[in-house]
């Protein structure tokens, strides 16, 4: 290759760096479109079933382990991270019943916004450069092990906690790719910082950690308040906390997040009622409000039920007595799914006015699995007010 075209792919990806830039994207780096270096790990991973019922990952694993299936005609990758940090500190414990979602979900929905930055950088190179650019942007819910290509292009590094962390960013970043079919001035990776720390591996709640590396979705509290569209494992309950959508425990515990810088992106900032929203409200929220309040955000992902089902677990393991009356109304919910979920917070509760309106549930409910729930709630509600202090024995 000349000396001239050289520094023209160079300079090229110079400017197209510092578009990204001026886009709002702290992170840029080039890559070769190139086998992605984990993909047997990954392809390991959804064989011993780690990813739990994210379908669609089994159903496009062969386009993220060769990504030249997904995009024959590309050869480089711009990938880019956009911050989404704000620095607001969870609550006290005991500050009332407030529940807890991920920092990722307190603004608007990132994808359109990611999208359509990229989609912006793509107009520009276009405009830049002399001959036809075909490109094609992903975030997140494109078939794309993205991670391992903003590694390659030098980003940051997988950590232990398997989140992309940039040695002067950190970690809380929404990455983005996009593929064109013009070659470029490539970056290189950088090495694993992580060293000996292990503190997200310890700090998570669920033992969601089988390794440094390896996460079993089954047990993360953001699949199991995302992802998951069924019934919560009974053992699991006990341990999310006040977590109601996502978690943020093994980005908020590690070193290089120390230092994050607040996010400039105003799409991004909280909503009202988003960060530690007061929880007994929610209980009552209809389809159609549940809609309305949360148009335009990830929340969204959880559907009503879902967000039900993981705000009833909060106030479980928050023992708040001040929620028996709405738990109680909310007994009554259309969805077995939210029933089942109430019943299990209401025996937590373990009150003699959470033992009778479960025994007056029982009486009128038709699902089998919610009358199970019940059943199994009112002899756990019963040895609690049985083992109380001051109670006959």
């Amino acid at each position: 290759m000349g000396s001239e075209k050289i520094k023209d792919r160079i300079s090229l990806s110079a400017r197209i760096k510092e578009e990204a830039q001026r886009l709002g994207f702290a992170l840029a780096g080039i890559s070769p479109v190139e086998l992605p270096p984990h993909g047997n790990s990954f392809a390991q991973w959804l064989r011993k079933g780690l990813g739990g019922e994210l379908g669609y990952l089994k159903r496009t694993e062969e386009l993220r382990r060769d990504p030249r299936k997904l995009v024959p005609w590309a050869a480089s990758v711009i990938s880019v991270g956009m911050n989404y940090y704000t620095p607001l500190p969870r609550p006290p414990t005991g500050d009332g019943a407030k529940g807890w979602i991920s920092r990722y979900a307190w603004g608007d929905d990132y994808h359109d916004l990611v999208k359509e930055r990229l989609e912006s950088l793509l107009i520009k190179v276009r405009e830049i450069y002399p001959e036809p650019v075909e490109g094609r942007a992903f975030v997140d819910s494109g078939p794309v092990l993205e991670r391992d290509f903003a590694g390659v292009a030098g980003i940051g590094w997988i950590g232990k906690n398997t989140h992309l962390i940039s040695p002067r960013h950190g970690s809380w970043f929404f990455l983005g790719e996009l593929f064109l079919n013009i070659e470029l001035a490539y970056d290189h990776p950088i090495r694993d910082r992580c060293g000996k720390c292990d503190l997200c591996l310890k700090a998570c709640p669920t033992g969601a950690f089988v390794g440094p590396y390896i996460l079993d979705a089954r047990r993360c509290i953001s699949y199991l308040t995302i992802e998951l569209k069924g019934v919560i494992p009974h053992y699991l309950r006990s341990l999310m906390g006040n977590h109601i959508f996502g978690c943020d425990i093994c980005q908020e515990v590690c070193p290089y997040n120390a230092k994050a810088s607040q996010t400039s992106e105003e799409s991004f900032s909280p909503r009202e009622g988003l960060y530690t929203p007061e929880l007994i409200p929610l209980l009552s929220i209809s389809e159609e409000e549940f809609r309305r309040r949360f148009h335009g955000s990830p929340i969204l992902r959880a559907k009503r039920r879902g967000f039900l089902r993981n705000v009833a677990v909060a106030l479980g393991n928050l023992k708040s007595p001040e929620a028996v009356p709405a738990l109680i109304q909310a007994l009554q919910d259309e969805e077995a799914l939210v029933r089942r979920h109430i019943a299990w917070a209401l025996g937590q509760i373990g009150s003699p006015e959470s033992i009778e309106a479960l025994r007056h549930r029982l009486e009128v409910e038709s699902d089998t699995e919610v009358k199970e729930e019940i059943e199994e709630a009112i002899k756990e509600a019963s040895e609690k007010v049985a083992s109380a202090p001051g109670l006959p024995r």
